[in-house]
């Protein structure tokens, strides 16, 4: 179905100062460790402003890692509501073909609201230690770890958590995630290209790999401002957004981050608690910022490992810039704010020398590695017509990828890249390879004079595999 456009407004008319969010491109972009991909920023249920960083687009799905939690708990809620699923119930009653083999009495105590708040009783992620007890089956390898704690009682960020939710879930309705959310969600949301990693086949890992354009992030956002109601029809229980986004479990002292972080505030049913408003969030920057005090939903796709300075930029510069009231004669800051979103880019490689190299080579891992996983095992540079391209080899597989020099080359087949770079020196080879429905950048420097090369991510992927993973999966 094609989408319904969201309601569009400018930022003074909903009483936005667009030099906040002027501001806030600044700080993001004079980030040296924050390299943003999208912004989208709703008040008082209008769209007052949207960009992407060229070659990022607003129509391509992007990989939202842990943000899919939050599509995962919308999910669940619909199940408790269709009665096919019981918060309340424990979770080994959904796995009775594991009854025999489960016999810690934790394990056995665990209840679906204890995997929904991540509260599994676990101190630690149990994910590694899940997959090397049952591959096949993670559910099975996660009740087979006896909890630390009576379940609960305290927080773990536990992947296998999320995805025995998602699991049961699945299980109950027959359907993938995807498949259930279609015609419950995405839908009546006007939510289009939606796609899940999945692990074994059929079933969608719940806590990770959905991909999904910027504006489904800010359409679900949205729905749970909204107290679960779409354009007049209520897609979601009242009384589910209101258990979700409160604090079931304590988090502070149990995450990495410092003491006031975002990450220490207390977590609900897949979504995060904030120092304002909740959220879901996803691995290296990709946000769900809902903040009810100012009726607004703020949406970010990003590759950083700097997320606390990401958020630090939302609550420093937009949030000051939501006024009470719509603001008059602001034209000409509206006017050039859109100016400014209309021409986002990320800055290409400068490449423009004439290499000593005339004809093609084949380099290889400096050192006889390659520190980028998955292992590049050579690049080939060859020229043709007068034109660069560049060739990623790993084992058998083979991308082939054009070098334009200082701007980007966007690709779709076989896989969507943006390739940017050429010669920065006589001898030097320098290449930034965007994963377009990733948040990940590999960047290769060649030396045809030593015949090797390096590599290595700006963010690394979390989901094992070659090149030809990094994107959506589609049949």
């Amino acid at each position: 179905m094609s989408a319904r456009p969201l309601p569009v407004s400018t930022p003074a008319e909903q009483g936005v100062d667009a030099h906040g969010i002027q501001a806030f491109v600044d700080a993001v972009e004079a980030a040296p460790e924050i390299e943003p991909h999208s912004l989208m920023i709703l008040r008082h249920g209008r769209l007052v402003a949207s960009g992407w960083w060229a070659p990022y687009t607003a129509d391509r799905p992007h990989l939202l890692y842990s943000l899919s939690k939050s599509f995962t708990s919308t999910a669940a809620g619909l199940a408790v509501a269709e009665g096919l699923v019981d918060l309340d119930a424990p979770v080994i009653s959904y796995f009775p073909e594991f009854e025999a083999e489960i016999t810690d009495p934790r394990s056995r105590a665990m209840l679906v609201r204890h995997v929904a708040s991540m509260a599994s009783g676990h101190l630690d992620e149990t994910w590694t230690e899940a997959l090397a007890l049952d591959r096949a089956e993670p559910v099975r390898g996660f009740l087979l770890i006896p909890p630390d704690r009576d379940p609960g009682t305290v927080f773990a960020y536990n992947q296998p958590a999320t995805y025995t939710l998602a699991a049961i879930v699945q299980r109950q309705s027959g359907q993938s995630l995807t498949e259930y959310l279609r015609p419950r969600l995405l839908d009546p949301l006007g939510i289009g290209e939606a796609a899940w990693v999945q692990h074994p086949r059929g079933r969608d890992m719940g806590f990770t790999g959905l991909h999904a354009a910027t504006d489904a992030v800010a359409r679900l956002g949205l729905l749970y401002l909204q107290d679960g109601v779409w354009e007049g029809r209520r897609l979601l229980p009242s009384s589910w957004v209101a258990e979700a986004t409160r604090t079931h479990i304590a988090t502070a002292g149990r995450t990495p981050e410092g003491a006031g972080s975002d990450w220490q505030q207390g977590y609900g049913f897949q979504f995060w608690m904030a120092r304002h408003g909740y959220r879901g969030d996803g691995a290296y920057g990709q946000f769900c910022v809902v903040l009810p005090e100012h009726d607004a939903v703020i949406a970010t796709t990003a590759a950083t490992e700097r997320m606390q300075q990401l958020l630090d930029a939302v609550w420093n510069h937009l949030l000051p810039a939501f006024g009470p009231a719509p603001l008059t004669d602001r034209d000409d800051e509206d006017k050039a704010l859109q100016h400014r979103l209309d021409r986002l880019a990320l800055p290409p490689v400068t490449a423009d020398r004439e290499p000593a190299l005339r004809s093609g080579i084949r380099l290889t891992p400096e050192g006889g590695h390659c520190p980028a996983q998955p292992t590049l095992t050579a690049v080939e540079v060859t020229r043709e017509d007068g034109t660069w391209r560049l060739t990623l080899v790993e084992g058998d597989d083979r991308l082939v990828l054009p070098l334009p020099g200082s701007t980007w080359a966007v690709e779709e087949d076989p896989l969507p890249t943006a390739t940017s770079g050429g010669w920065t020196t006589q001898d030097t080879l320098s290449a930034d390879v965007l994963f377009l429905e990733t948040p990940h950048r590999l960047t290769i420097t060649g030396t045809p004079a030593t015949g090797t090369f390096t590599a290595h991510w700006h963010t690394t992927p979390l989901h094992a595999g070659p090149l030809s993973r990094q994107r959506a999966p589609r049949a």
